[in-house]
């Protein structure tokens, strides 16, 4: 359900928020404008029922109202009566956007950014600047901390067009991948609820060296997201940045002002202005034949060879989007602090990497072109100026609008009781597996005389409304009279819910309450068959199963995983040393991933991780599916999802503090239990072997000190910087020679 705040037409002195945010390595990120402090001087109930039934209120104090988390039915009436009638109140007027991106490959600024920021007759409105590859150092990827982004924050201010003012209203980083957002200052204060947020995808789907930073903000009353992304690289790649794109518009969620609200995806705005590395390639074509065209200018013919032309084309990535004619050269690789095509080595082939689409009606793009004149990078910026029709309020129109709305609402406020029909009673999911979303649609039809609004509600002594593996999207909501709502409910088993599933304590079973305010309740069971999986599954486990986990007999499973570390099965067999699925994916990539460049740095495909469990899961097929990245990470999953890590919680605090002595790391890990000191030794045997080719796989110590300490060694509360860099010290002692 979208969110309609309006903002003020009202002049203020208030010019804009100026802030700053840093993203992380994990999760997503997020901050937002204050309230004004008109807003929070509305305490009462008594002094909201004022305001919504005072004829003398404006658009302003109708933003401060409907921001309100208190608001009940007759209010939502109110909002989704005005969003409905939006046309009788609202004008467009244009306004310049000024969006532009730079992979500036780890580079300090060495020039003016003038050619690129101010190159246009007009100072622009607005002003959205993306980076990518701020800092490739270790640092940055690991600790998310870069000088650089005041460097280039510095070099961006310092050239802006000159004929106007700007305030920076909102800077989002997630390590190198940054975006600023700058608006004129006298259209400041119209800006209103700015949030960002920032998603990673790059290994295990949150490293932040490939994701996307975003800012939403409303201007005037138009919704307005921009996004900046940076998705994975290298020729063949391009499903993988199908699946970036993809996972970038699920994950990425504003969290709305008001909570009673769901989240707000990146679709769900009037305005969508998506920039930066998208890293599609050209292909099909040699080197020689795209320099050929490329002298030629014959760039339309060259552009029918482009990935993200083809993607777009076959419906696979930004359906609704728009890009303007490109007819300029592509952007990357250049010899740094020159024009000359790549000369290294690899001789890339040039591609058109870095690019701008948008999404939304009455929108113009005015150029769309990139500038030669800059050189410290091998990408070349790229900047479009789009001139956009922004909904503004008629002052005068709004306040007819509204008497009329609360006069028709207070005449059938109390008639009726509010009814939905449910085009499905009851929901099954069949063979849920491990990571692998599962969905159904929940129909609900208002077959009442008033609209209505809906709530699933907890049961009693539910701290939720559902179980942790189910959600329901949109948990509430509204519907017209006569109008009807999709609900998805939705299945997914992660490595919090995995271990309880795996071992039959707990089912896939449930039942929602769907709650009608001034209504009745509706019970929906909800049920399925979980497949086990050895993800969430505990080492020592899997050490007595010499069968696939899904060949076990559910009652074997249950007993295992109540039995303690210490304990041994009755008339069992002596336990493997390791657990069978991990000496798999190890043998394989010893075998065939040894020498692979960027291996537990690059991810791989969703696919693939599905067939890759599936066959540890099921014994079939005898070999592992899928590319050395895919089963790679398939391993740091693994990990990851372990109930107890290869190192036990209770041993975690020990190995802080022995953390900078050798010999009583060994000794600590000599303490584990048995099955546990085998996966550890065995695990940095491995990558020992990997780190005699770091110079092929490009991997040194750090890297893999930094990726495998935070699964081998996880904390069991909350781990901060300093015990993070402890843990790493602590596991490079097994990764140098002569360790034993």
């Amino acid at each position: 359900m979208s969110r309609v705040m309006r903002d003020s037409e009202k002049s203020s002195d208030k010019k804009g928020t100026s802030e700053k945010e840093k993203g992380s390595n994990s999760g997503t990120q997020k901050s937002r404008a204050p309230l004004s402090q008109e807003s929070q001087g509305i305490s009462s109930r008594e002094d909201r029922d004022d305001l919504v039934r005072s004829s003398s209120h404006t658009p302003s104090n109708k933003a401060q109202i409907l921001a309100m988390p208190q608001f009940g039915l007759r209010d939502n009436l109110i909002r989704c009566e005005l969003l409905k009638n939006e046309d009788l109140y609202t004008y467009l007027e244009d306004f310049s956007f000024f969006l532009g991106t730079y992979n500036v490959n780890g580079q300090p600024p060495k020039e003016s950014l003038s050619p690129w920021l101010s190159h246009t007759p007009n100072p622009p409105d607005i002003y959205c600047v993306g980076f990518q590859e701020l800092d490739l150092s270790k640092e940055a990827f690991f600790f998310n901390d870069t000088p650089k982004e005041m460097e280039w924050t510095k070099a961006v201010s310092e050239a802006l067009h000159p004929d106007a003012k700007y305030a920076l209203v909102k800077l989002v980083r997630l390590v190198g991948i940054m975006l600023i957002f700058y608006v004129k200052k006298e259209h400041a204060e119209f800006i209103s609820d700015v949030e960002a947020e920032t998603v990673g995808t790059g290994i295990m789907g949150r490293m932040g060296n490939k994701g996307a930073v975003a800012i939403r903000f409303r201007f005037h009353n138009s919704d307005i997201c921009v996004v900046n992304s940076h998705l994975a690289a290298h020729i063949e790649e391009y499903e993988r940045r199908n699946q970036d794109y993809k996972d970038i518009c699920s994950r990425l969620q504003f969290r709305p002002l008001d909570f009673t609200q769901p989240p707000l995806t990146i679709m769900k705005h009037d305005v969508i202005l998506w920039i930066g590395d998208l890293n599609y390639r050209i292909s099909d074509l040699d080197v020689d034949n795209v320099k050929e065209l490329i002298s030629k200018k014959e760039f339309e013919t060259l552009h029918s060879y482009d990935q993200l032309k083809r993607q777009i084309d076959e419906e696979a990535v930004f359906v609704g989007f728009v890009e303007g004619e490109i007819d300029f050269q592509p952007t990357y690789k250049y010899d740094t602090g020159s024009d000359m095509w790549d000369t290294s080595e690899k001789c890339r082939v040039p591609a058109w990497c870095d690019r701008i689409l948008w999404r939304g009606k009455n929108i113009k793009q005015q150029h769309y072109q990139s500038h030669m004149a800059l050189k410290t990078s091998d990408h070349k910026p790229v900047s479009s100026l789009l001139i956009a029709g922004i909904k503004r309020i008629n002052t005068e129109a709004y306040k007819k609008t509204f008497e009329e709305i609360v006069r028709n609402i207070d005449k059938m406020e109390n008639e009726c009781i509010p009814s939905v029909t449910l085009a499905k009673q009851e929901f099954h999911f069949k063979d849920v597996k491990y990571m692998q979303h599962q969905a159904e649609t929940l129909s609900l039809f208002n077959d009442g005389q008033v609209p209505c609004q809906f709530e699933f509600i907890q049961k009693p002594n539910e701290s939720t409304y559902c179980k942790p593996w189910l959600t329901a999207n949109p948990p509430k909501g509204f519907i017209a009279q006569g109008g009807s709502v999709d609900i998805e409910l939705e299945v997914f088993v992660n490595r919090s819910t995995a271990p309880d599933l795996n071992s039959g304590k707990e089912q896939i079973e449930d039942i929602l309450v769907l709650h009608l305010e001034r209504g009745k309740d509706y019970f929906i069971p909800v049920t399925g068959n979980y497949l086990p999986s050895c993800y969430g599954t505990s080492i020592h486990s899997l050490c007595h199963m010499r069968e696939p986990i899904q060949d076990m007999p559910q009652e074997t499973l249950h007993k295992l995983a109540e039995m303690s570390v210490k304990e041994n099965v009755a008339n069992a067999e002596k336990p493997l040393d390791i657990p069978k699925e991990l000496w798999m994916m190890v043998d394989h990539l010893f075998r065939n991933a040894i020498k692979q460049e960027d291996i537990f740095q690059q991810p791989g495909l969703r696919s693939e991780f599905a067939d890759i469990r599936d066959c540890l899961d099921t014994g079939m097929p005898d070999s592992l599916p899928g590319s050395n990245h895919s089963v790679a990470e398939a391993l740091l999953l693994f990990l990851d999802a372990l109930p107890e890590p290869v190192v036990p919680f209770s041993f975690y605090q020990q190995c802080l503090e022995s953390c900078s002595n050798a010999s009583q790391c060994e000794k600590t890990i000599s303490m584990l239990p048995q099955c546990h000191q085998n996966v550890f030794n065995y695990l940095a045997a491995f990558l020992r072997e990997l780190l005699k080719n770091s110079a092929v796989n490009r991997l040194d110590v750090n890297i893999l000190a930094t990726i495998f300490a935070s699964l081998l060694l996880r904390s069991p509360t909350k781990q901060d910087l300093a015990e993070k860099r402890k843990t790493q010290e602590f596991f490079q002692h097994f990764l140098t020679q002569g360790s034993t």
